[in-house]
């Protein structure tokens, strides 16, 4: 089924009445359902299923390291100028990287790799290289996997750009968050237009497949006027995709965010104009809004997985890659089998200490049961596909569940009459479909399935807002 261009409709009627705090459902269960007393043993089994079903593969790398804090930063990361604080990290990662090759079938192919931060272009070129192999020489890399990195350009050049490509790098990321040189400055992450219009080049000059963007929304001296000046550089810019992110300011959670004058953060109904703004401007430019806080153009993988009922998500957010196994390397990182989730430890003299013990290096995981993978398969085709086929849903499930659809979610069908009445959604035969005015709103929606939230209503999310 083809989508109508104009995929979302704006109501800040509605958006004021359901602007609550809510998991963005990377995952189900939420991250925070993950616990301290998990065992080495229930990820060696999912391993096995794995290797049995010889289930595809997906590579998570988190690089730390940055030289200067953004104050915006939610991210895991250690500040640090200290170089040589890399080479024993990248040594402590291949060592992990052949306990879990040594657990999985060399027939298993990768299908995406991403490196993540933190900033994976702290790493100079040798490093980068030495990751590189140690992963190639463990995992088979399918000839189409997305392989992407994420990189700041205060730390680039050409030769650097030209050298990702080389190796076999085809995506990549890179933030921008506000081009208005006040709020940059706001927020210690000082880049120049020129700067960044440098970096495009080079990345489309050196024969990237896609590049993607990020922006921010709620910083600092950020106003309805500049950010759409923001959003206009952003369109000549020409990425492939943008990720429009709201700001949230957690000093309590993140104390660097201390730094940045909350006098100066603009309130919330201007925020919502920008929002607004930015929806309409990038939908009236080409872009198509895939969810939450993406957009691509029409002829990007993702769009056309999501017209075709195809789009999938997981730790990475968006995918157009079939489910896979997600296994994540380095401090803090999440790997996601099909009923295992684990979080790698957080620190790194204790990351060392357990791979120096042979032991992998888990801080707190969760086992999924039939429930949770029932509900994650409604969630996730509602956060993807923004529809729910209810004979799907039954088809795939039925044996294991001695019931129907309409019984087993007998009272979350109740409260999604709620949301019907509200126009976000409606009860299509056999089905539910998101509308357009639904669809900024679709973590609301897919919380109502969410057993494990309902039950911890003080959980620290961010808000759908």
């Amino acid at each position: 089924m083809k989508l109508a261009t104009q995929t979302v409709e704006f109501n800040s009627e509605l958006l004021r009445k359901y602007d609550q705090a809510l998991p963005r459902y990377t995952s189900y269960p939420p991250a925070t359902e993950l616990k301290d007393n998990f065992g080495e043993l229930d990820l060696r089994t999912a391993i096995a299923v794995g290797n049995y079903k010889n289930t595809p593969l997906s590579l998570y790398f988190h690089i730390p390291f940055c030289e200067t804090a953004c104050y915006f930063c939610g991210c895991n990361t250690i500040i640090t100028q200290r170089k040589e604080i890399v080479d024993p990290y990248l040594n402590y990662v291949a060592r992990n990287i052949r306990q879990f090759s040594d657990l999985i079938s060399d027939k298993r192919q990768v299908h995406q790799l991403h490196w993540g931060g933190g900033t994976p272009n702290y790493l100079n070129q040798h490093q980068v290289e030495f990751l590189w192999n140690n992963i190639n020489q463990n995992f088979r890399l399918d000839d189409n996997a997305e392989i992407s990195i994420e990189i700041n350009p205060r730390y680039v050049d050409k030769n650097y750009i030209f050298f990702l490509k080389s190796l076999g790098f085809n995506r990549i990321s890179f933030g921008i968050q506000d081009f208005n040189p006040q709020v940059q400055e706001s927020i210690n992450r000082v880049q120049p237009e020129s700067m960044l219009f440098n970096v495009m080049d080079w990345i489309r000059d050196a024969g990237f497949e896609s590049v993607n963007v990020d922006l921010i929304y709620g910083l600092p001296y950020q106003s309805l006027a500049t950010f759409k000046n923001t959003i206009a550089k952003t369109i000549k810019l020409d990425p492939d995709r943008v990720a429009v992110f709201n700001f949230a300011y957690v000093p309590w959670m993140k104390p660097v965010q201390r730094k940045i004058p909350q006098s100066a953060l603009p309130p919330a109904s201007e925020k919502l104009d920008i929002l607004k703004m930015t929806i309409e401007e990038l939908t009236d430019n080409g872009y198509w809004f895939i969810g939450m806080d993406h957009f691509a153009k029409p002829n990007d993988e993702l769009t056309i997985a999501q017209q075709e009922g195809k789009l999938h998500r997981n730790f990475q957010g968006y995918t157009t890659k079939p489910e896979s196994d997600l296994f994540g390397f380095g401090i803090t990182s999440i790997s996601m089998l099909h009923d295992v989730y684990i979080q790698n430890i957080k620190q790194l003299k204790s990351y060392y200490q357990a791979i120096d013990t042979g032991k992998m290096p888990i801080e707190k995981g969760v086992s999924l049961n039939r429930d949770d993978i029932l509900r994650r398969t409604v969630i996730m085709e509602l956060m993807c596909q923004f529809r729910l086929s209810i004979d799907d849903v039954e088809e795939k499930y039925h044996i294991a569940f001695d019931t129907d659809f309409n019984e087993y979610f007998a009272r979350e069908l109740s409260e999604l009459r709620l949301l019907e009445a509200d126009g976000l959604i409606r009860m299509i035969p056999n089905g539910i479909e998101v509308t357009p005015s639904g669809r900024l709103l679709i973590r609301n929606i897919a919380s109502i399935f969410d057993a494990h939230t309902r039950q911890r209503k003080n959980a620290a999310f961010s808000k759908a807002i």
